[in-house]
C-alpha cells in the first residue's frame, strides 16, 4: 500500500485509529474509509478489518501507533501469562475490547492493547475498576491470542462474579408454586442469580437510581443512570433474557407466565442483618423480550434534610412558611426523575410530629415513612387517587400528599381538601411554576378555587454536581455568558465559571446532583390576575416583579458558586 505525503483530513466517519493512520500517512483517505464500511457491514472491528485486508502488518501497526501515541511498545511473547495478575479487569471487558492487564501501579492499569484510540475502552476500563489507564502496545495477532488464553466463558465468568454475602428478603414461594417446571429451573439457575444480585449491588454502590436490563435481536445489555446519566455496564450473553426477566420476576411478585402486558412489581434486597434496599420494577414487552427497569428507593434520602436539596436561603424561607400554614396547597412540579418525591418528602418529614395526622396516596410509594399513613394507588381494584382522597378526608387528616394531579375529580377533591383546614401537597408536570397555574386552569378547575387554595408553587430540575476534586475553571467570553443569562453586573469581580475535567472519584467531572429551583408563593397580585383568567405570561410577569427568579437563573446562581457548569444549566433549563 502506498503512503501518502499530504494525507486529507477530513475523516469525519473514520475511528481514531483510521485517523491517526492517514495523518501518520500509512493508509489513504479512500482505503480507510472502505475498510471501516466492511467493518461495520461484517460487524468486526476496524483494526481486525485491516490487517486482514494485507494492508498493514500487525508489526508494522503496532510500531506506528506507538510513535503515534508516544506509547510503549512491549512483546507479548516475552510474557508468561500465568504471571499476569488476575482479576484487576471483568474477563468480559478483556475478550470485547482485545485487552490484557500487565499490572496496577497505585491507581493505574497498565493495560495491553492494539489500539490505544479507543476512549470507550479507556471509559469502561475506568467505570468499572475506579482506575485510569495506561496504555501500552501490542501486536494485535500476539494480543488476540493472549486474550483467548487468558478469557473464561460467559458462564463461568458470571458464576465467579459475586460472594454469598447478601440474599433477596423477599422470595415469593406461591409464585413459583404456580409456574411450570421450566419455569422454576429459570428462576433457580446460580448463574443468572449471582449475577442479578451483583448488578443490584453494584448499582447501589455507584448511587444510581434505575437499572435497565435491555434485550435487542443480536445483543443484551445492562444500563445504570447515575446522576442522570445513562451509562453501559455490562454486556451479558443474550441467552440468559429469558431467565434472567423470571428471577426479576419472581422476587417482584410479578405473573412470570405473563410476558404480553407490562408489569410492576417492588422487591427488596438485604444486605447484612439490618440494611434493607427497596426497589421499584417495571417490565414492558419489546421485539425482543422484555425490557426491564428497576428503580432504586432510597429511604435515607427524605431524611437528609431541607438543606442538603439545595434551596437558597430566600427559596428556604418561602416554602418552610408554606408548610407551616394549617391549610391551602403547595404544588411541586418538574419533569420525572426531577427529584419533586423527594422534595416532597423531606417537606412531610420537618412535618411529621406526634400530633399531626398525616396522609400520603401514591402510584406507587416510593419512600417508607414511619408515622405517615401511605396508601398505594390501584386503579384495577378501584382504588384511584380521587377515591383515596374521598377517604382520608373521613379519617381527621391534617395534612395530605396526592402524588400527582392527574384529573379533575383528583384536583377538584383536593382543592375541597385545601379548603377546608387541611395542607395539601401534590405534583403536576409542568415546565416551570407560572405554566402550573394555567395548566390547572385547562383541566377544568375554575379560576376561583385556584385563587384561594394554591399557596406556593415550587418548579426544579435536577443538575449534575461539579466534582471537588478536579473541577477547574475555564475562561469564557463575556458575551457568551451574557448570552446564557448573566447580566452586566454579575460578571464584575475576579470569578470565573468551572468545567468538569473527570478523576477515579468522579463520572466525567461530576458527583452527585444539586437541585435547581424557582419558589413562586402566590401573592394577593398573582391572585388578582388568575381570578381574571390571566395567562402564563402575566403571571410570570408579576412573579418577576416580586423577585421570583426563573430556572434558568436559579441555575446561573449555581454556576457562579462553583456547584455546577454553565453547560449543564443550559441542557437542563430552557429559558
Amino acid at each position: 500500500m502506498a503512503t501518502v505525503e499530504n494525507p486529507p483530513l477530513g475523516t469525519s466517519t473514520l475511528p481514531g485509529l483510521g485517523r491517526t493512520l492517514v495523518t501518520a500517512g500509512k493508509l489513504e483517505q479512500k482505503f480507510a474509509e472502505d475498510i471501516f464500511r466492511k467493518a461495520q457491514t461484517s460487524r468486526s472491528s476496524f483494526i481486525a478489518e485491516l490487517i486482514g485486508s494485507g494492508a498493514l502488518s500487525a508489526t508494522d501497526l503496532a510500531h506506528t501507533l506507538s510513535l503515534a501515541f508516544a506509547a510503549p511498545l512491549i512483546d507479548l511473547d516475552a510474557i508468561d501469562p500465568k504471571r499476569l495478575p488476575k482479576g484487576l479487569l471483568d474477563n468480559k471487558i478483556c475478550l470485547d475490547y482485545r485487552l490484557v492487564v500487565l499490572s496496577k501501579r497505585h491507581n493505574r492499569l497498565i493495560v495491553a492493547t492494539a489500539d490505544p484510540s479507543d476512549q470507550q475502552a479507556a471509559e469502561k476500563i475506568k467505570f468499572a475498576t475506579r482506575q485510569s489507564v495506561d496504555w501500552v502496545i501490542a501486536e494485535y495477532d500476539k494480543l488476540l491470542k493472549l486474550v483467548s488464553s487468558n478469557s473464561v466463558s460467559a458462564t463461568e465468568s458470571i458464576e465467579n462474579i459475586v460472594g454469598d454475602d447478601f440474599v433477596f428478603d423477599d422470595m415469593v414461594s406461591e409464585a413459583s408454586n404456580e409456574t411450570s417446571s421450566t419455569a422454576a429451573s429459570e428462576v433457580d439457575d446460580a448463574p443468572v442469580v449471582k449475577f442479578l444480585q451483583k448488578m443490584l449491588i453494584d448499582a447501589f454502590s455507584m448511587r444510581a437510581s434505575d437499572l435497565h436490563f435491555e434485550p435487542y435481536e443480536h445483543n443484551y445489555r445492562v444500563r445504570f443512570r447515575i446522576d442522570g446519566e445513562l451509562r453501559e455496564i455490562a454486556s451479558p450473553p443474550i441467552a440468559i433474557k429469558e431467565k434472567l426477566a423470571s428471577r426479576i420476576k419472581v422476587i417482584s411478585k410479578m405473573d412470570i407466565s405473563e410476558k404480553r402486558v407490562p408489569q410492576d412489581g417492588k422487591m427488596k434486597l438485604k444486605i447484612g442483618p439490618d440494611r434493607v434496599i427497596d426497589f421499584r420494577v417495571s417490565t414492558l414487552p419489546t421485539l425482543f423480550g422484555e425490557k426491564i427497569v428497576i428503580r432504586i428507593l432510597d429511604p435515607s434520602s427524605a431524611k437528609l434534610g431541607i438543606d442538603a436539596l439545595g434551596y437558597d436561603p430566600a427559596e428556604k424561607a418561602h416554602l418552610l412558611s408554606a408548610i407551616s400554614r394549617p391549610y391551602g396547597m403547595i404544588l411541586v412540579t418538574g419533569p420525572t426523575g426531577s427529584g419533586k418525591t423527594v422534595s416532597l418528602y423531606t417537606c412531610l418529614n420537618l412535618l411529621n410530629k406526634p400530633g399531626v395526622n398525616i396522609a400520603t396516596a401514591e402510584d406507587p410509594s416510593e419512600i417508607n415513612l414511619p408515622g405517615v399513613t401511605q396508601v398505594n394507588v390501584n386503579d384495577k381494584a378501584g382504588l384511584t387517587f380521587a377515591v383515596a382522597l374521598k377517604s382520608f378526608l373521613r379519617q381527621d387528616p391534617d395534612i395530605i400528599m396526592v402524588g400527582e394531579i392527574r384529573d379533575l375529580e383528583t384536583a377538584d377533591i383536593a382543592i375541597k381538601a385545601s379548603q377546608t383546614g387541611h395542607l395539601v401537597l401534590s405534583t403536576l408536570h409542568t415546565n416551570d411554576a407560572p405554566t402550573t397555574l394555567t395548566r390547572m386552569r385547562n383541566m377544568g378547575i375554575a379560576p376561583f378555587n385556584i385563587a384561594s387554595s394554591v399557596i406556593l408553587i415550587t418548579a426544579q430540575r435536577l443538575a449534575r454536581r461539579l466534582c471537588p476534586l478536579c473541577k477547574q475553571t475555564i475562561d469564557l467570553p463575556q458575551q457568551a455568558l451574557i448570552d446564557a443569562g448573566f447580566k452586566s453586573e454579575d460578571l464584575l469581580g475576579d470569578w470565573k465559571p468551572y468545567h468538569p475535567v473527570g478523576c477515579n472519584a468522579c463520572n466525567n467531572g461530576y458527583k452527585g446532583r444539586v437541585g435547581l429551583y424557582q419558589v413562586m408563593p402566590i401573592s394577593e397580585e398573582i391572585q388578582r390576575i388568575i381570578l381574571r383568567d390571566g395567562s402564563a405570561l402575566d403571571i410570570a410577569k408579576q412573579a418577576r416583579l416580586e423577585g421570583v427568579s426563573t430556572l434558568r437563573e436559579a441555575g446561573l446562581i449555581k454556576v457562579k458558586n462553583g456547584l455546577t457548569s454553565l453547560e449543564e444549566v443550559l441542557a437542563v433549563t430552557n429559558d
